[in-house]
């Protein structure tokens, strides 16, 4: 399954502190009461690419001050999100140990402001070294062998996790037929509740090899069950909201990190999930962005 990184205790948090040292403590707020969770809230976060080298520089982008601006309006909300989600591409480029061991560590301060988090796989992971860095959360296994695929059940809907690395650092992506079967399965057993998909790769229906290679498939699968209201996903770098033919929205995540063109947005999406649909809220990392803020209200399909 998606390594998942449970909220740490007060406890917890003060003994990976005193291990790695006073930085984590620079986080603000971390040993205040708890405040209050929205159930129906999420965080959004996709393309994050730590590396060993916290002050590498990539594309005029430090990527780890970039994740810690994030991190810290995360642990400034008036209300925790229920859970933070990473869609993928958690590491810089090869998916090498040192990346997961900052990884984890920067995510530190999220899980002790109370926060799970999901870590989803992108093309510059390396899912046998991720999982050396996350080894109690690897033996929880799951329902896919050796993919992170996952099923997280929602007070209003159900998350559907995919795991489309193929190939490190090889640009597209791929589901393959054991995971897209357990797809397929999954969904039949959970017909009542909206669902949505998350998957690092686009949909790669114009063609080319950029995306997700078995997208076709992919889309067999989920349009003729009408519980499916979303498919949100990374991988290119750009914010963007459309949506399939049958009605089904296309999330496209902006990254944390770098952008591929100029004056994109980077930053994070809040996701507040209603009865018959989602506001999607984004979060730039430069607050003085044009589209800092910008709010999406989707409908549901029928």
């Amino acid at each position: 399954m998606p390594v998942y990184l449970a909220a740490l205790t007060r406890r917890q948090f003060l003994g990976r502190s005193i291990a790695v040292g006073a930085g984590l403590m620079a986080a603000p707020n971390l040993l205040e009461p708890s405040k209050e969770t929205d159930e129906n809230t999420w965080a959004l976060l996709s393309d994050i690419h730590l590396a060993a080298d916290r002050q590498l520089i990539e594309r005029g982008t430090n990527m780890a001050d970039n994740f810690k601006k994030v991190s810290r309006e995360l642990l400034a909300l008036a209300k925790r999100p229920a859970a933070v989600m990473v869609c993928g591409d958690c590491a810089f480029n090869s998916g090498e140990s040192g990346d997961y061991a900052v990884v984890a560590d920067l995510l530190t301060p999220i899980r002790a402001g109370q926060m799970p988090i999901h870590l989803a796989l992108g093309n510059h992971d390396n899912r046998d070294r991720f999982w050396e860095a996350f080894p109690k959360e690897k033996a929880a296994g799951g329902p896919v062998t050796d993919r992170q695929a996952a099923l997280v059940q929602t007070p209003r809907f159900n998350w559907f996790i995919l795991d489309s690395l193929e190939q490190t650092n090889s640009t597209p992506g791929l589901l393959g037929k054991e995971q897209r079967d357990w797809l397929g399965q999954a969904l039949d057993a959970h017909p009542d509740k909206p669902a949505v998909v998350m998957i690092h790769h686009n949909p790669g229906i114009e063609g080319g090899n950029m995306g997700l290679k078995d997208t076709l498939l992919l889309f067999d699968i989920i349009r003729p069950r009408r519980q499916v209201k979303a498919y949100i996903y990374g991988h290119t770098h750009h914010w963007q909201v459309e949506r399939d033919p049958s009605g089904i929205h296309l999330i496209n995540l902006p990254p944390v990190a770098y952008v591929f063109q100029p004056g994109e947005p980077s930053g994070w999406v809040r996701a507040t999930v209603g009865a018959k649909g989602i506001a999607l809220e984004l979060r730039c990392v430069d607050t003085s962005h044009k589209a800092h803020g910008q709010v999406v209200r989707l409908d549901w399909r029928a």
